[in-house]
């Protein structure tokens, strides 16, 4: 075993949260060894188990296989708690989501079609109604909740309870927000494969101390694939919510995020379609409705799909505006916030 050359690959490994410095530059390589045959490397942290710590060993591993060290193993400990085997993802309870009554996904077939939009206003508006509500940003190659909530550079804390270390999500609105934004510095772009991603977001939901929830939406990443699938599996979500817009481009995505959720593999129940921008608004003139993108659209997929077309939200300055000064637009007044508010109801509706 070359030490040398194992710490030079150690070297290319990148902590997303700390600027991208490597976790030899960062002090994270505590030992690096040979067991059984096979390259044994420690990951040790300072005061408490790293949020991302499934990422960095995910991350480790895939570094040493890449360079020929098949089989690497990789463990983990806290240098100021007593030394003991790490608790992987895979091994994570549910115990922490036993308080929340309903999760509900909100996916969308395709990007950009304010997908995070309406599920913070969405959680906002359910708070608004008196409802304990909490949102999981599992959109972790966009993850958008801490500009749309004004809590970015909040660093969430975490605390020991029974040997494990829980992460405390950020409150703010009433709503008590997680996003795998608050370990990434602004406008990094987090460069995950499948496997590390999954590993993190479960993180994001099952290592969270939640607490007692009426409702835990989970922003899901846009389009399909298997974070999708694995995100769904091992969640017990209940239902999911798909936003669209009226343009056909959109619309021929919808399907595809439908199927994904009535697939003989995941089988989870969809509420409904959410139609967004379905109309502008002018501020000046709230009554006035100019089909910037198509009239009906969202109505008659869901239609033909056989689902209820929760809402119709429509295009306006404010929710613009909103989202990007950090206070929803779900927490005012005026057609957008009536809105949500509608589909709030909606869904409170379903879970009764």
């Amino acid at each position: 075993m070359d030490k040398e050359k194992i710490m030079e690959i150690l070297a290319t490994v990148t902590h997303p949260a700390q600027g991208d410095r490597s976790i030899v530059d960062l002090g994270m390589v505590e030992s690096v060894g040979e067991e059984d045959g096979t390259v044994f490397v420690e990951l040790a942290f300072p005061a408490r188990r790293d949020p991302l710590t499934e990422y960095l060993v995910g991350a480790t591993r895939a570094a040493l296989t890449r360079a020929g060290y098949a089989g690497a193993k990789v463990a983990t400990r806290v240098k100021d708690a007593p030394k003991k085997g790490r608790q992987g993802v895979n091994e994570l309870g549910t115990d922490q989501i036993e308080g929340v009554r309903h999760i509900i996904a909100v996916a969308s077939g395709k990007g950009g079609v304010g997908k995070s939009t309406v599920a913070v206003n969405l959680a906002c508006a359910l708070a608004r109604q008196g409802y304990k509500v909490g949102l999981a940003d599992a959109d972790v190659y966009g993850p958008s909740v801490p500009m749309m909530t004004a809590t970015e550079g909040v660093a969430p804390e975490a605390v020991m309870e029974d040997g494990r270390e829980l992460i405390l999500p950020v409150e703010k609105f009433g709503v008590k927000w997680m996003s795998v934004g608050y370990f990434a510095s602004r406008g990094q772009a987090l460069i995950w494969r499948g496997p590390m991603a999954c590993s993190a977001l479960k993180q994001m939901i099952l290592q969270v101390r939640w607490g007692e929830l009426d409702y835990l939406l989970i922003d899901m990443p846009p389009g399909t694939g298997d974070i999708h699938i694995s995100l769904v599996q091992d969640i017990p979500v209940e239902g999911a919510v798909i936003v669209t817009t009226p343009q056909a481009v959109a619309l021929a995505d919808v399907e595809k995020g439908v199927n994904l959720f009535r697939n003989e593999n995941v089988r989870k129940p969809i509420l409904g379609i959410v139609e967004n921008m379905s109309w502008f608004t002018p501020r000046e003139h709230p009554a006035e409705k100019y089909y910037l993108f198509g009239n009906g659209g969202g109505a008659e997929m869901a239609a033909s799909l056989g689902l209820p077309l929760l809402a119709q939200i429509p295009l306006v300055q404010g929710i613009r505006e909103s989202g990007d000064s950090g206070t929803p637009s779900a927490l005012g007044e005026g057609p957008d916030a009536e809105a949500f508010r509608s589909l709030a109801e909606r869904i409170a509706e379903f879970a009764a």
